[in-house]
């Protein structure tokens, strides 16, 4: 049945990227809405005044009550479950909904046929392995967008006027909190490492509210094949009757998986008589950049394009369509005969290790804001890998403590800077540190709020660095 807003009093929690859009569909479809904020600073004061023109009532620097008569709460992802506004949502019996909880109640209510979900989540991936979904499903000639935590907003996609055959939804932990009657076609989880676990509490309810992804597919449960703790959500989850496990794998694929032969991405999940054929999807060198971290990606991609009923030649011709976003293992330079590779996305541990098992001689810029991680097993993975090593940041003494201990070696540079022309630095330090064949590779394994706005803007200044020296 699906839900009245109007005349409903519902609670908006949040401004910003999600709160903003919601507050504006809810009042739009007749609820009295409320927005709660906890900031009040110059944009949340002119987001405020931009909703109360069209009669939405706004209280900012006060996130923690519960205004009288909510009947729904609609809150920001990153809003964490433990703030009082839950708890007294909680205790009065309000529902608690977040930004994509609303979209999926709202699919199809003009009338239009809801546009079936192919869902992503996972540590690390999400965003390029949702593009190239997007991308393999446009060369097949579907009317599609990439959605969610990236490009069209996910509440605009189902409220527009843009009819989509399928959606590719990227899905962040938090986001699945808050998404308690999700059903996916079919979904993905690339894989799991602590992360966010600040807001979830521990490792197990990061989890959990991942494998949320996977309640009530219909066609395929997607899984690495390398990170068994995506396989044991599949068996915990509450599917659909002939929903199937589908693994994916960088050897060469079992039955109902999908992985690489001889330089060829193959499916063995859906094609006839899966114990004896296998179906050509692309080679290796059709994805950019042939990472193996990002051929993981790609075959998850292909896994839910499969799952939709996608040709192996739309698959082909969608990775090759395909163009990664700007930091994610970007190659900027060669110079001198060495290569210079911008991975500033990598922003955790798990991230790094993945950019770091790409290369076979590395001289590695990294280091930041650390989020509670270690690096011993990082460094431990990538030391026979490494070159050298330089360290920018607040919390690089850690990195550098790691590799003291599991990489003496390997030389470290240790820059006691946090500005931002500390990268200029690095570069230097790290070309003086290369050889022929090396590769300076920036991946930080950190956040990179010490120093710059965001990872862009770090990655940014990195091939900013290297152009000079090539000048």
């Amino acid at each position: 049945m699906p839900f009245d807003f109007q005349g409903k009093h519902v609670t908006v929690a949040g401004l910003g990227v999600s709160g903003v859009p919601a507050a504006k569909v809810l009042h739009g479809l007749g609820a009295r809405v409320t927005v709660v904020n906890d900031g009040d600073d110059k944009r949340a004061r002119a987001q405020a005044a931009d909703l109360e023109a069209l009669g939405v009532t706004v209280r900012l620097g006060d996130g923690a009550t519960l205004p009288e008569g909510t009947e729904l709460i609609v809150t920001a992802p990153g809003w964490k479950p433990d703030k009082p506004l839950f708890t007294a949502a909680h205790e009065a019996g309000v529902p608690v909904w977040g930004d994509v909880e609303l979209a999926w109640r709202l699919r199809g209510r003009d009338g239009r046929e809801a546009a079936p979900w192919l869902a992503v989540t996972g540590t690390n991936g999400k965003t390029t392995t949702v593009q190239m979904l997007a991308s393999i499903l446009k060369a097949a000639g579907l009317r599609t967008a990439a959605v969610g935590n990236i490009g069209v907003s996910l509440l605009d996609a189902v409220t527009g006027d843009e009819e989509y055959d399928v959606l590719a939804v990227e899905l962040s932990s938090y986001q699945l909190h808050w998404a308690p009657s999700l059903r996916a076609h079919s979904a993905v989880v690339l894989n799991l490492a602590p992360d966010h676990l600040d807001w979830h509490g521990s490792m197990e309810a990061y989890a959990a509210d991942k494998g949320r992804i996977y309640e009530g597919n219909r066609v395929a449960c997607v899984y690495n094949v390398a990170d068994k703790a995506t396989e044991d959500l599949v068996r915990e989850a509450d599917v659909e009757e002939g929903c199937r496990a589908v693994g994916f794998t960088l050897g060469s694929p079992a039955p109902s998986q999908l992985g690489v032969v001889d330089g060829i991405l193959v499916d063995r999940a859906f094609v006839e008589d899966r114990q004896k054929n296998a179906q050509e999807l692309a080679e290796v060198t059709d994805v950019d950049p042939p990472a193996p971290h990002n051929i993981a990606n790609a075959l998850a991609a292909a896994g839910l394009a499969r799952a939709f009923g996608v040709s192996a030649a739309a698959v082909r011709d969608g990775l090759r369509a395909f163009t990664p976003d700007a930091h994610r293992i970007a190659h900027v330079a060669d110079v001198d005969g060495v290569a210079y590779v911008d991975d500033s996305k990598a922003t955790n541990t798990h991230a790094a290790e993945a950019s770091l098992a790409a290369y076979e001689s590395i001289v590695w810029i990294a280091g930041g804001l650390a989020k509670g991680a270690t690096f011993d097993e990082l460094v431990t993975g990538a030391a026979k890998r490494l070159r050298g090593a330089v360290l920018i940041g607040a919390d690089r003494a850690l990195i550098r403590e790691a590799l003291a201990r599991h990489a003496p070696e390997v030389p470290v540079v240790d820059l006691d800077r946090t500005d931002t022309g500390a990268m200029l630095q690095a570069v230097r330090e790290a070309q003086r540190l290369a050889r022929p064949g090396d590769t300076v590779l920036l991946a930080p394994a950190c956040a990179s709020m010490d120093m710059f706005t965001n990872y862009n803007k770090r990655g940014d200044a990195f091939a900013e660095a290297v152009r000079e020296l090539g000048a």
